[in-house]
Protein backbone atom coordinates (compact mmCIF):
# COMPACT_ATOMS: atom_id res chain seq x y z
CA UNK A 1 0.00 0.00 0.00
CA UNK A 2 3.04 2.63 0.53
CA UNK A 3 3.29 2.58 -3.46
CA UNK A 4 0.16 4.39 -3.42
CA UNK A 5 0.19 8.29 -4.35
CA UNK A 6 -2.85 10.23 -2.25
CA UNK A 7 -3.56 13.64 -3.76
CA UNK A 8 -2.89 15.80 -1.00
CA UNK A 9 -0.45 18.21 -2.40
CA UNK A 10 -2.12 21.75 -1.36
CA UNK A 11 -2.92 23.20 1.91
CA UNK A 12 -6.46 23.89 1.39
CA UNK A 13 -9.41 22.00 2.02
CA UNK A 14 -11.37 23.61 -0.85
CA UNK A 15 -8.49 22.46 -3.73
CA UNK A 16 -8.10 19.06 -1.61
CA UNK A 17 -12.08 18.28 -2.26
CA UNK A 18 -11.77 19.84 -6.17
CA UNK A 19 -9.03 16.88 -6.46
CA UNK A 20 -10.98 13.83 -4.60
CA UNK A 21 -14.23 14.51 -6.11
CA UNK A 22 -12.49 14.12 -9.65
CA UNK A 23 -12.35 10.19 -8.64
CA UNK A 24 -15.57 8.32 -9.58
CA UNK A 25 -17.63 6.71 -6.89
CA UNK A 26 -17.68 2.48 -7.46
CA UNK A 27 -20.79 0.69 -7.89
CA UNK A 28 -21.19 -2.04 -5.53
CA UNK A 29 -20.10 -4.49 -8.86
CA UNK A 30 -17.12 -2.48 -9.45
CA UNK A 31 -15.77 -2.22 -5.90
CA UNK A 32 -16.17 -6.26 -5.86
CA UNK A 33 -14.21 -6.61 -8.59
CA UNK A 34 -11.61 -4.58 -7.83
CA UNK A 35 -11.22 -6.23 -3.93
CA UNK A 36 -11.04 -9.53 -6.01
CA UNK A 37 -8.47 -8.50 -8.17
CA UNK A 38 -5.99 -7.01 -5.16
CA UNK A 39 -6.51 -9.41 -2.79
CA UNK A 40 -5.58 -12.19 -5.14
CA UNK A 41 -3.28 -10.91 -7.49
CA UNK A 42 -2.02 -8.11 -5.44
CA UNK A 43 -3.06 -5.35 -7.86
CA UNK A 44 -2.03 -2.44 -6.90
CA UNK A 45 -4.11 -0.28 -9.71
CA UNK A 46 -6.90 -1.44 -8.09
CA UNK A 47 -6.04 -1.21 -4.59
CA UNK A 48 -5.35 2.47 -5.50
CA UNK A 49 -8.45 2.83 -7.11
CA UNK A 50 -10.79 1.68 -4.38
CA UNK A 51 -8.48 4.38 -2.12
CA UNK A 52 -9.35 7.16 -4.72
CA UNK A 53 -12.98 6.24 -4.57
CA UNK A 54 -13.31 6.89 -0.96
CA UNK A 55 -11.38 9.28 -0.16
CA UNK A 56 -14.16 12.15 -0.07
CA UNK A 57 -15.81 9.95 2.77
CA UNK A 58 -12.51 10.27 4.91
CA UNK A 59 -13.05 14.11 4.84
CA UNK A 60 -16.64 13.37 6.18
CA UNK A 61 -15.30 11.39 9.15
CA UNK A 62 -12.55 13.68 9.80
CA UNK A 63 -15.17 16.78 10.24
CA UNK A 64 -16.21 14.80 13.49
CA UNK A 65 -13.06 15.62 15.23
CA UNK A 66 -12.83 19.46 13.88
CA UNK A 67 -13.47 20.58 17.60
CA UNK A 68 -9.64 19.29 19.02
CA UNK A 69 -7.77 22.30 17.74
CA UNK A 70 -6.13 20.33 14.77
CA UNK A 71 -5.40 21.02 11.51
CA UNK A 72 -8.67 19.01 9.55
CA UNK A 73 -6.22 18.04 6.93
CA UNK A 74 -3.43 16.53 9.35
CA UNK A 75 -7.17 14.41 10.36
CA UNK A 76 -7.88 13.81 6.50
CA UNK A 77 -3.97 12.43 5.84
CA UNK A 78 -4.78 10.30 9.01
CA UNK A 79 -7.94 9.06 7.97
CA UNK A 80 -6.32 8.11 4.67
CA UNK A 81 -3.66 5.78 6.58
CA UNK A 82 -6.74 3.82 8.22
CA UNK A 83 -8.66 3.37 4.67
CA UNK A 84 -5.42 2.07 3.36
CA UNK A 85 -5.16 -0.26 5.98
CA UNK A 86 -8.78 -0.92 5.26
CA UNK A 87 -8.19 -1.79 1.81
CA UNK A 88 -5.88 -3.88 2.67
CA UNK A 89 -7.60 -6.09 5.14
CA UNK A 90 -11.05 -5.67 3.37
CA UNK A 91 -12.63 -9.06 2.36
CA UNK A 92 -15.12 -8.68 -0.18
CA UNK A 93 -16.67 -12.45 0.18
CA UNK A 94 -18.10 -10.66 3.26
CA UNK A 95 -20.97 -8.78 1.24
CA UNK A 96 -20.44 -5.04 2.98
CA UNK A 97 -19.38 -2.27 1.03
CA UNK A 98 -15.67 -1.25 1.82
CA UNK A 99 -16.72 2.09 3.41
CA UNK A 100 -18.99 0.56 6.07
CA UNK A 101 -15.64 -1.93 7.29
CA UNK A 102 -13.20 1.21 6.79
CA UNK A 103 -14.87 3.61 8.79
CA UNK A 104 -13.65 1.50 11.80
CA UNK A 105 -10.27 2.27 10.36
CA UNK A 106 -10.39 5.39 9.38
CA UNK A 107 -11.74 6.65 13.21
CA UNK A 108 -9.07 4.57 15.38
CA UNK A 109 -6.37 5.98 13.08
CA UNK A 110 -7.97 9.84 13.56
CA UNK A 111 -8.56 9.37 17.32
CA UNK A 112 -5.25 7.70 17.90
CA UNK A 113 -3.60 10.89 16.01
CA UNK A 114 -5.42 13.18 18.42
CA UNK A 115 -4.87 11.28 21.40
CA UNK A 116 -1.08 11.31 20.75
CA UNK A 117 -1.06 14.83 19.63
CA UNK A 118 -2.73 15.92 22.86
CA UNK A 119 -0.25 15.81 25.04
CA UNK A 120 3.66 15.08 25.85
CA UNK A 121 1.57 12.67 28.75
CA UNK A 122 -0.31 10.63 27.37
CA UNK A 123 -3.92 10.44 28.14
CA UNK A 124 -4.89 7.37 28.81
CA UNK A 125 -4.71 3.95 27.07
CA UNK A 126 -7.44 1.90 28.22
CA UNK A 127 -10.55 1.71 26.30
CA UNK A 128 -12.25 3.18 28.97
CA UNK A 129 -10.10 6.25 28.71
CA UNK A 130 -10.25 6.37 25.30
CA UNK A 131 -13.92 6.16 25.11
CA UNK A 132 -14.01 9.14 27.70
CA UNK A 133 -11.64 11.22 26.12
CA UNK A 134 -13.81 11.66 22.91
CA UNK A 135 -17.38 11.63 24.58
CA UNK A 136 -16.62 14.30 27.23
CA UNK A 137 -17.22 17.30 25.34
CA UNK A 138 -19.58 15.58 23.60
CA UNK A 139 -21.55 14.66 26.43
CA UNK A 140 -21.07 17.60 28.36
CA UNK A 141 -23.03 19.68 25.62
CA UNK A 142 -25.56 17.59 24.65
CA UNK A 143 -26.41 17.53 28.50
CA UNK A 144 -26.32 21.33 28.50
CA UNK A 145 -28.23 21.88 25.59
CA UNK A 146 -30.99 20.00 27.44
CA UNK A 147 -31.30 20.56 30.80
CA UNK A 148 -28.86 23.51 30.51
CA UNK A 149 -26.31 22.27 33.50
CA UNK A 150 -23.30 20.42 33.24
CA UNK A 151 -23.25 18.50 36.12
CA UNK A 152 -20.37 15.76 36.92
CA UNK A 153 -22.87 13.85 38.38
CA UNK A 154 -25.36 13.43 35.42
CA UNK A 155 -22.02 13.35 32.93
CA UNK A 156 -20.61 10.13 34.73
CA UNK A 157 -24.26 8.60 34.79
CA UNK A 158 -24.49 9.32 30.93
CA UNK A 159 -21.37 7.83 30.23
CA UNK A 160 -21.47 5.10 33.05
CA UNK A 161 -18.49 5.75 34.40
CA UNK A 162 -17.45 7.02 37.93
CA UNK A 163 -17.65 11.08 38.49
CA UNK A 164 -14.01 11.31 39.77
CA UNK A 165 -13.00 10.01 36.18
CA UNK A 166 -14.51 12.65 34.82
CA UNK A 167 -13.11 14.77 36.68
CA UNK A 168 -9.76 14.03 36.16
CA UNK A 169 -10.42 13.58 32.46
CA UNK A 170 -11.85 17.00 32.30
CA UNK A 171 -8.31 18.33 34.18
CA UNK A 172 -6.64 17.03 31.55
CA UNK A 173 -8.50 17.57 28.64
CA UNK A 174 -8.29 21.28 29.91
CA UNK A 175 -4.17 21.12 30.52
CA UNK A 176 -3.13 20.91 26.57
CA UNK A 177 0.64 21.42 25.99
CA UNK A 178 1.34 24.73 24.83
CA UNK A 179 3.84 24.92 21.69
CA UNK A 180 6.84 26.93 21.88
CA UNK A 181 7.39 27.25 18.53
CA UNK A 182 3.41 29.03 18.50
CA UNK A 183 3.79 32.57 17.47
CA UNK A 184 2.80 35.02 20.54
CA UNK A 185 1.83 37.61 17.86
CA UNK A 186 1.29 36.54 14.63
CA UNK A 187 3.46 37.33 11.38
CA UNK A 188 6.04 38.99 13.80
CA UNK A 189 7.44 35.94 14.60
CA UNK A 190 7.99 36.41 18.35
CA UNK A 191 7.17 32.53 19.99
CA UNK A 192 6.96 31.71 23.49
CA UNK A 193 10.49 30.34 23.35
CA UNK A 194 12.10 33.98 22.99
CA UNK A 195 11.12 34.28 26.59
CA UNK A 196 12.21 31.70 28.27
CA UNK A 197 15.91 32.78 29.67
CA UNK A 198 18.66 30.54 28.80
CA UNK A 199 20.65 29.69 31.92
CA UNK A 200 23.52 27.83 30.42
CA UNK A 201 27.04 28.94 30.73
CA UNK A 202 27.88 30.72 27.59
CA UNK A 203 30.92 30.03 25.33
CA UNK A 204 33.66 31.84 26.99
CA UNK A 205 32.98 30.59 30.35
CA UNK A 206 32.99 26.81 28.62
CA UNK A 207 36.08 27.48 27.46
CA UNK A 208 37.54 28.84 30.52
CA UNK A 209 36.25 25.53 32.27
CA UNK A 210 37.67 23.56 29.47
CA UNK A 211 40.66 24.47 29.76
CA UNK A 212 41.15 24.53 33.44
CA UNK A 213 40.33 21.14 33.40
CA UNK A 214 42.84 20.00 30.86
CA UNK A 215 45.43 22.31 33.06
CA UNK A 216 44.25 20.26 36.04
CA UNK A 217 44.97 16.98 34.51
CA UNK A 218 48.24 17.79 33.37
CA UNK A 219 49.03 18.57 36.96
CA UNK A 220 48.09 16.05 37.97
CA UNK A 221 49.86 13.44 35.86
CA UNK A 222 53.13 15.55 36.32
CA UNK A 223 52.73 14.90 40.03
CA UNK A 224 52.02 11.15 40.02
CA UNK A 225 54.93 10.70 37.48
CA UNK A 226 57.36 11.66 40.49
CA UNK A 227 56.32 8.99 42.77
CA UNK A 228 57.93 5.62 42.77
CA UNK A 229 56.07 2.34 41.73
CA UNK A 230 55.11 1.37 44.69
CA UNK A 231 53.93 4.73 45.89
CA UNK A 232 51.76 5.41 42.54
CA UNK A 233 50.39 1.79 42.80
CA UNK A 234 48.98 2.58 46.42
CA UNK A 235 47.54 6.05 45.62
CA UNK A 236 45.83 4.95 42.29
CA UNK A 237 44.23 2.04 45.10
CA UNK A 238 43.47 4.02 47.53
CA UNK A 239 42.91 7.93 46.22
CA UNK A 240 41.14 7.03 42.52
CA UNK A 241 39.90 3.61 42.77
CA UNK A 242 36.17 3.87 43.04
CA UNK A 243 35.59 2.35 45.50
CA UNK A 244 39.07 2.80 47.04
CA UNK A 245 40.83 -0.56 48.40
CA UNK A 246 41.12 -1.05 52.06
CA UNK A 247 44.96 -0.53 54.01
CA UNK A 248 44.24 -4.52 54.96
CA UNK A 249 43.90 -5.45 51.16
CA UNK A 250 47.21 -3.28 50.03
CA UNK A 251 49.12 -4.81 52.89
CA UNK A 252 48.37 -8.45 52.07
CA UNK A 253 49.61 -7.54 48.50
CA UNK A 254 52.54 -6.18 49.47
CA UNK A 255 53.19 -8.33 52.50
CA UNK A 256 53.78 -5.99 54.90
CA UNK A 257 51.56 -4.49 58.11
CA UNK A 258 48.60 -2.05 57.56
CA UNK A 259 50.65 0.96 59.21
CA UNK A 260 53.26 0.31 56.66
CA UNK A 261 50.93 1.06 53.72
CA UNK A 262 49.42 4.45 55.53
CA UNK A 263 52.98 5.97 56.12
CA UNK A 264 53.75 4.91 52.51
CA UNK A 265 50.17 6.43 51.42
CA UNK A 266 51.43 9.96 53.99
CA UNK A 267 54.43 10.20 52.21
CA UNK A 268 53.05 10.31 48.66
CA UNK A 269 50.26 12.56 49.29
CA UNK A 270 52.98 14.84 50.91
CA UNK A 271 54.84 14.42 47.89
CA UNK A 272 52.09 15.32 45.58
CA UNK A 273 50.96 18.23 47.32
CA UNK A 274 54.20 19.55 47.20
CA UNK A 275 54.51 19.17 43.31
CA UNK A 276 51.02 20.90 42.90
CA UNK A 277 52.25 23.37 45.22
CA UNK A 278 55.48 24.44 43.00
CA UNK A 279 53.29 23.64 39.84
CA UNK A 280 50.91 26.58 40.85
CA UNK A 281 53.40 29.02 42.40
Amino acid sequence: MSALNLPITTDTLEHYMVQVNRFDLLSTEEEHDLAVRHIQDGNMDAAHRLVCANLRFVVKVANEYRGYGLRLLDLVQEGNVGLMMAVKKFDPSRGTRLITYAVWWIRAYIQNYIMRSWSLVKIGTTQMQKKLFFKLAQTRNALFNQTGSEDVEDIARELDVNQEIVVEMSQRMGRRDASLDVELTEGEGYTLLHTLPDKADNQETLLLADEERRLNVEKTEAALSILNPRELNIIKQRILADPPSTLQDIAEQYGVSRERIRQIEQNALRKLRKAMTAESS
